[in-house]
């Protein structure tokens, strides 16, 4: 199972790293060695020491707030920022999206070193001319002129990796790069990453998707709980050994069975639906899209990215304007904001939860009881004792990794942050719960974890409308699937009728609902 560690030629090496948060210890004695010129599949589940890992080498986590060595092509390094690790021609794409909305592309691409050479003074000229060229070599389709803020969160992806690309990396660090990317994007990346492969430019790529370890990696390495676990050659690469080494035990299949048994009555109808163009005068993003859902159903919204799924749940839930007709429990509702929106029983998990969804210089406590203050207050007085009963129910219903609600958020892996967003949505008791890409970035062990919660919530009778990107996942978890292609509604099918064809045809806009 082991890599040769006698004949081989490192481009990094992390020997020995141990890092401690308050209440939790993030990594254990962490030993990874990546080949020079390959592409090295770094696995393990949330919380597995990934991210953290790759913080250190990224200087993001400095010198001295960790225990152990790193070296570069042999040589022993030492970081003190993310500066400095530019310095030594590592790029890092990291998990959460990280632009400046106000900048053009071609400025995210460069901030930090917008001029060649020594100059002081940016030619914008010049500057679109170098983000051409290096966008038009990289494949990305990107118009360098273009704000940031008109993006979609795939197009934001695609210029952190080409920002990642313009220090001309001799080791590229992929954390999660392809959560937000299509499957064309995705395909796009790929061909990026193995042409820097073969330009002799070593890749270090995190992702819970294990078919795209197969596609593109030649070896791998797997944390678990902090530790190191196993290292595979791609010739020893095998489905079932990587995902028990990653989650400690067998797992016969990733995705649920389940048995449709939604109730008669509906808790929710959306009528002509329209959502403008939050940029665009006279345009729609979302047209004319209807739908209804029963208690204990759970509907997935299927569809492409940009289809106008996420405008369509985010409309339902007051954070965008509309027109149309929402019914929630038979009666007609007017929704303006996500406080309307809960005090009518409706909750919703947003797709970032990083950006939409956390307080991160607060506790899980206060993250979680965000939504439902009067339920832990008395005389409009927060009570602390309610305030720690209630969050640390949650804690425990959903198993967030954590010593005590008191651990600050940021000390959280990506997948217990996702459960306390979570948490946090469910504590009001929402008769409809929305949900958008609820598994993104969430590994196979914590997958399974989610899709067990989300079917029991639907059991108690919640109805549930699923967004996922994940095809396997919404024919396993729904019991209807409604799909969007270009913000209308152009397919319907039942559980027995759908499967991935039928749901692929109607995406691309070529199987019309009553077809």
């Amino acid at each position: 199972m082991g890599v040769n560690d006698k004949t081989a030629n490192y481009a990094l090496e992390m020997r020995r790293i141990s890092k401690e948060f308050p209440g939790v210890r993030a990594l254990d004695d962490v030993t990874l060695r990546v080949r020079r010129g390959t592409i090295h599949a770094l696995l393990g589940e949330n919380g597995a020491g990934k991210s953290t890992l790759m913080k250190i080498l990224d200087g993001v986590y400095p010198v001295g707030s960790y225990s152990g060595d790193v070296l570069l092509d042999g040589k022993p390094v030492q970081f003190r920022s993310p500066h400095d690790a530019r310095l030594k021609g590592i790029g890092y794409v990291p998990q959460e999206i990280q632009v400046l909305e106000s900048l053009s592309v071609a400025e995210n691409m460069f901030v930090g070193h917008w001029t060649e050479g020594r100059g002081i003074r940016v030619r914008f000229g010049d500057l679109y001319r170098r983000a051409e060229r290096l966008l038009h070599e990289c494949g990305i389709r990107l118009d360098p002129r273009v704000p940031v803020a008109v993006l979609n969160a795939s197009q934001r992806q695609l210029v952190m990796i080409a920002r990642a690309l313009s220090i001309r990396p001799s080791l590229l660090v992929l954390d999660e790069a392809t959560a937000s990317l299509t499957v064309d994007e995705t395909g796009l990346l790929f061909s990026v990453v193995r042409h820097l492969r073969e330009r002799g430019v070593t890749a270090l790529f995190i992702t819970h998707r294990l078919a795209e370890v197969f596609e593109l990696a030649d070896a791998a390495t797997v944390l678990r709980d902090g530790k190191w676990v196993a290292d595979f050659d791609r010739g020893r690469f095998d489905q079932n050994d990587i995902v028990s080494a990653m989650v400690g035990r067998k797992i016969e299949a990733f995705y649920p069975s389940r048995q449709s048994v939604p109730g008669s009555n509906e808790v929710l109808r959306v009528e002509n639906l329209t959502v403008p163009h939050p940029h665009i005068a006279g345009k729609s993003v979302v047209e004319d899209v209807s739908f209804t859902l029963r208690q204990g159903e759970i509907l997935g919204l299927g569809g492409l990215v940009g289809s106008g799924r996420s405008e369509t749940v985010n409309a339902i839930y007051g954070r965008m304007e509309h027109t149309g007709r929402v019914v929630v429990d038979g009666q007609t509702v007017r929704i303006r904001t996500p406080r309307h929106a809960r005090d009518h029983g409706i909750g919703l998990l947003p797709e970032e939860r990083k950006r939409e969804g956390l307080l991160f210089n607060f506790a899980i406590r206060e993250n979680v009881t965000l939504h439902s203050l009067q339920a832990v207050s008395r005389c409009q007085v927060i009570s602390r004792q309610r305030e720690n009963a209630a969050a640390d129910a949650c804690r425990q219903r959903l198993s967030i990794r954590a010593g005590s609600v008191d651990v600050p958020v940021m000390n959280l892996s990506g997948g217990n942050q996702q459960k306390v967003v979570l948490s946090k949505v469910l504590m009001p008791s929402p008769k409809v719960l929305l949900l958008d890409e609820p598994t993104k970035g969430v590994d196979v062990g914590a997958k399974a974890e989610i899709y067990k919660l989300i079917m029991s919530l639907a059991d108690q009778g919640i109805g549930i409308v699923v967004i996922s990107s994940d095809l396997p996942e919404l024919l396993a978890l729904c019991d209807r699937i409604v799909v969007l292609a270009r913000g209308r509604v152009t397919g319907e099918f039942a559980k027995s009728e759908a499967n991935e064809q039928r749901v692929m045809l109607a995406a691309t806009g070529l199987e019309r609902k009553d077809g």
